[in-house]
């Protein structure tokens, strides 16, 4: 996994590197005038000149502040700033920045907000951890319907990703520095930072290098899909199996097949009780169905598995507890979704115990707190750490903002997708996604990634109305945009 570009550092990465860039020889005063001048940048290429008001507060973000409102006065803006705090306080490079600019300065207050002005929040940024107080919560309010741009992030949300304590400005635009903070990605505060744009602000390559990041944000970069070969036949590109559910909730296995199927997988089966056969064959065409009586039936038929896939309305009665915990240890990739996870939260010891690292839990908020209870604090990449560390494989907590851990530390924080994707059995096509990979011999951390990334990109291409039996459908075209030159259609 590579991923150069697509990190996300913490707030304390962020200072260290401002730290280390010094000592390479590139004074953070530099750093400053880049970011700011970034900003500028960034607002002149999406508006025309027009009245800006440009909140500073007594730290760097408002150096930042000062810095893009002397660019943008160069450009002939008429920008003026209001002030957080007392300006005499000022030390460092907010002080010398402050200095440079030859503008008028008022104290910050609602009373400077007018119609039709374009806000330009550098109160905070990402390294305020406590919630916005008087006048600065007061202007996080009052700015609402105004055009807004955030400097490093909207002051009020906190840097490392924890949900806002009280107000928060909402930006447009969100311009960072140096790579993506958690805010960036993690919901509440992607959705409080509009577009988000990554500036360059100069500091020296080696001191990214030099943190050693383990935690990205998703994309095609990271891992590498199992495209067929000339040579390819359906036995060389995995049978996954997947575990259906009795008589009458066998829907969401089939679910599951499917995208196994048209992720790539070459052969599929759907393993089902006596009860479920025949409901299962009258819906069944390209995906093969067998029959299996009991735990030790499944254990048997599994052996012939690439990949599996087990929990999707799979029920909560003796029979699936057997057959959940028969499955938990085997090597052979495992998805355990949706009941599997209901069933092994009621036995967290044993189930945990029984693990391999070759498996793939994918628990929605809810079940992620009925199998990690205790895991209550933090971020969602924290706790999805902690869980993904504790089970011994990779975790995958599902949302708006899906996180990704291993048991080793690698992070990733998948966001494609839409609001649409919240329908009855999305959920279900994931787990066939990332069956369907793992069973091409994708490795499962990667296959969980590639997964949610593909999932998240089905719901884009399809857009409002989507159902769960539409995800399937839309991977070939998704799949087709990215697959190499010599796969495409012509």
């Amino acid at each position: 996994m590579t991923g150069a570009g697509r990190e996300i550092i913490t707030v304390a990465d962020m200072r260290a590197i401002d730290a280390r860039a010094a000592d390479l020889g590139v004074p953070t005063r530099t750093l400053m005038e880049n970011a700011g001048a970034a900003v500028a940048a960034a607002i002149q290429q999406r508006w025309s000149p027009r009245p800006t008001l440009l909140l500073c507060g007594p730290g760097n973000n408002g150096g930042d502040g000062f810095v893009a409102a002397r660019k943008l006065a160069e450009a002939g803006w008429p920008a003026r700033v209001g002030f957080l705090g007392d300006r005499a306080a000022l030390t460092g490079d907010a002080k010398d920045a402050a200095s440079a600019w030859m503008g008028w300065v008022d104290q910050a207050s609602v009373l400077l907000v007018e119609s039709d002005m374009l806000i330009v929040d550098a109160l905070f940024g990402a390294g305020l951890s406590r919630p916005l107080d008087g006048i600065a919560a007061a202007l996080a309010l009052a700015t609402r319907a105004h055009d807004t741009v955030a400097v490093d992030a909207p002051s009020g949300a906190p840097g490392d990703g924890a949900a806002p304590a009280g107000h928060a400005f909402r930006a447009d635009i969100t311009v960072t520095f140096v790579r993506k903070k958690p805010v960036h990605v993690l919901e509440p505060g992607r959705s409080l930072c509009g577009e988000v744009i990554v500036a360059d602000i100069g500091a020296p390559a080696l001191t990214m290098h030099e943190r050693r990041i383990r935690l990205w944000e998703n994309g095609v970069d990271l891992w590498s899909l199992p495209w067929p070969d000339a040579e390819a036949h359906k036995h060389a590109r995995g049978h996954v199996m997947v575990l259906s559910g009795g008589q009458g909730r066998t829907g969401a296995a089939r679910l599951a097949a499917r995208a196994a199927l048209r992720v790539g997988a070459g052969l599929v089966t759907v393993l089902s009780s006596t009860a479920a056969l025949r409901e299962n064959a009258a819906q069944l065409t390209a995906i093969m169905l067998a029959e299996t009586r009991d735990a030790a039936a499944v254990r048997d038929a599994v052996k012939g598995a690439q990949a599996v896939v087990a929990g999707p309305a799979a029920g909560l009665g003796p029979r699936s507890r057997e057959i959940v915990f028969a499955l938990a240890g085997i090597e052979t990739p495992l998805v355990l979704d949706a009941d599997a996870l209901t069933l092994g939260a009621a036995e967290p010891t044993a189930f945990f115990a029984a693990l391999q690292p070759s498996a793939v839990l994918t628990p929605h908020p809810g079940e992620f707190r009925r199998l990690f209870p205790d895991l209550s604090e933090g971020s969602r990449i924290d706790r999805t750490r902690a869980a993904a560390q504790r089970a011994g494989c990779t975790v995958l907590l599902k949302g708006p903002d899906t996180v990704i851990a291993a048991p080793d530390g690698r992070a990733v924080v998948n966001t494609t997708g839409t609001p649409f994707l919240a329908t009855a059995g999305s959920g279900d096509v994931l787990a066939g996604i990332i069956g369907g990979l793992a069973g091409q011999g994708m490795a499962p951390f990667d296959a969980a990634c590639a997964g949610a990334w593909l999932h998240g990109r089905c719901g884009e291409a399809l857009g409002a109305g989507l159902i769960a039996d539409d995800l399937p459908e839309a991977l070939p075209s998704v799949l087709d945009a990215v697959a190499p030159t010599r796969l495409k259609r012509r």
